[in-house]
């Protein structure tokens, strides 16, 4: 039933009022005199590294993962954890490797990264790049799949959802990256709260219809009913090997996706940027820590609805345009919840929207101000002024969000698909050219930018290919399968892989050419010893890759 009843609404009111009066309550205690700007945008010292690791993990858990991954859930079952798992050890990778090199450079912002690693031209053009891709893709498909889950639990017009969180998610946004970072513990807490409950009620549904009792064992019977969706590593002839091909997971583009997501990317590292190297490092690892968990909460329920499916539940709830939407598996099970939970579940998922709204549209106003605004339109603007421009830049670019999110089609594509596949366009030339920068100090601007222009060409031509070459030959490496259609086509996850390959090459080969002609880039600084961990770091990091490591093997 598609509805909350009154026990509902005062669960969530009182997740609401928590939120709020906590916000305010921080935005009061710890509010700067001076307007600083880097205090706004990156709460510079303030942030503890629970708040740290709560606040990634919030801003990155939204609506694509609830209701995006939960589909892919249904779909192809626990595969698609591989997201989850695999950054669990990105967010190690990054904390020894990357957040060194930020800090000790002082770089608050990726395009101040690449202004101050390659030249301005890099700089700006990325940084409107990234401004265009943060609204048009991520901003818009959060701000949509959360209106049209919100709406499809609750009933509730779907346009007054979307203006409802956006409301909501700016008046966190407002406040400051304090106030983003410290909500977003109550945040976390709701979120997996609420998201634990919905997973043992879905294992408790599976385990009352085959007769048992328990949530194990209805874990259990999941496994014994479909098989084939707890296999990680999928094989060629798997109808879902285009979305997650192979071994491809673990050593092939999925790290390109993971780390420029998490390494290289202004929404993740701006929590980090502020603080000292072993709060940051702490907080990383709490998040990766954190991440072994998603997957409970968002991909079991999927698995548990595809189940429920096979055996006659929900058959007209999940249908849409005449065939199967698999996004409609979280919603579904959630109208399935008896009241008071439903509520509590229902204020997890707005949780996570509007903490990644929230997120988002702070690292949005973050790049404008500092790196568009001042440098282009303003470069005497005072730190007053530049608060100011962000603060607008909030409010615009969500009301952007709003007016073109319902024309983009994200709702046909399948909402994590859709992020990951066009964010995918850009993440092997960035990343490409930020690891280069990162660790070779003869990369040049001008390798920099073939990375950048050069990289995105080349990602859509391997998204074209298919239909001017017959890809055929490649079908027994396992680097092109057939599609819906019949044609050949390679994942876009070894797409990503062959574009890094290629940026790479090229940039080493212009970079050696003009080292040669007399140029000389400009390189960061890199010390070696920057790389070195505390124990409790490298216990908790041998931990956690253990765990991974155990679950691929026992799922394999």
């Amino acid at each position: 039933m598609k509805t909350l009843h009154t026990t509902d609404y005062i669960v969530f009111l009182f997740y609401f009022l928590i939120v709020a009066v906590y916000g305010y309550w921080v935005y009061n205690k710890k509010k700067s005199l001076t307007a600083d700007s880097k205090d706004y945008f990156l709460a510079e010292g303030s942030l503890t590294w629970w708040a740290i690791g709560a606040s990634l993990i919030a801003s990155n858990i939204s609506a694509e993962q609830f209701i995006g991954m939960s589909g892919s859930g249904f779909k192809m079952g626990l595969a698609i954890a591989a997201y989850e798992w695999m950054a669990a050890i990105t967010l190690i990778i990054v904390g020894v490797f990357f957040i060194p090199v930020y800090l000790k450079n002082k770089i608050y912002t990726m395009p101040q990264f690449l202004n101050q690693r390659y030249n301005s031209t890099v700089s700006i053009v990325m940084a409107v790049f990234w401004l265009l891709l943060y609204v048009v893709v991520n901003l818009t498909s959060i701000l949509y799949l959360g209106a049209l889950a919100v709406s499809s639990i609750s009933g509730i017009n779907f346009t007054f959802c979307i203006y409802a969180l956006a409301v909501f998610a700016i008046i966190i946004t407002l406040g400051g990256m304090k106030v983003i970072g410290f909500t977003d513990v109550i945040q976390v807490f709701f979120l997996i709260l609420g998201g634990l409950a919905t997973t043992y009620i879905a294992l408790n549904l599976v385990s009352d219809h085959f007769g048992a009792e328990g949530a194990l064992k209805g874990l259990g019977l999941m496994y014994d009913h479909a098989p084939d969706h707890f296999e990680m590593i999928f094989s060629k002839d798997n109808e879902n090997y285009l979305d997650l091909p192979g071994i491809s997971v673990l050593i092939g583009g999925l790290w390109i996706v993971n780390l420029n997501y998490w390494g290289c990317n202004q929404y993740i590292t701006q929590r980090a940027l502020g603080a000292d190297l072993k709060t940051a490092r702490g907080g990383l690892l709490f998040a990766a820590g954190l991440k072994l968990l998603m997957p409970v909460i968002v991909v079991l329920p999927g698995i548990a609805a595809y189940i429920l499916y096979k055996e006659g539940y929900f058959q007209e709830e999940m249908l849409q345009d005449g065939g199967v939407n698999p996004d409609h598996a979280y919603p579904v099970l959630l109208n399935l919840l008896p009241t008071g939970l439903k509520g509590l579940s229902f204020a997890a998922l707005t949780a996570a929207v509007v903490a990644s709204l929230a997120g988002k549209a702070n690292s949005i106003a973050t790049i404008f101000s500092l790196d568009v605004y001042k440098k282009i339109f303003n470069t005497e603007a005072s730190e007053k002024k530049l608060v100011n421009v962000g603060k607008a830049t909030i409010i615009i670019s969500m009301f952007l969000a709003i007016l073109i999110s319902p024309h983009l089609g994200i709702d046909k594509k399948g909402g994590f698909q859709y992020i990951q596949e066009y964010t995918g366009f850009v993440s092997p030339g960035i990343f490409a050219m930020f690891i280069l920068g990162f660790f070779w100090k003869k990369a040049t601007s001008s390798a920099a930018m073939f990375a950048t222009v050069g990289g995105f060409i080349l990602s859509v031509l391997f998204k074209f290919l298919p239909n001017m070459v017959n890809l055929s030959f490649l079908h027994p490496f396992g680097f092109a399968v057939k599609n819906a259609e019949g044609v050949y086509e390679i994942p876009f996850i070894d797409r990503m892989g062959f574009v890094f390959i290629i940026c790479i090459l090229a940039m080493y080969i212009i970079s050696i050419l003009e080292n040669r002609a007399g140029v000389v880039p400009k390189g960061l600084e890199v010390d070696t010893k920057m790389f070195k961990v505390h124990s409790g770091f490298a216990v908790g990091a041998i931990l956690i890759i253990g765990i991974v490591a155990a679950l691929y093997l026992l799922f394999w």
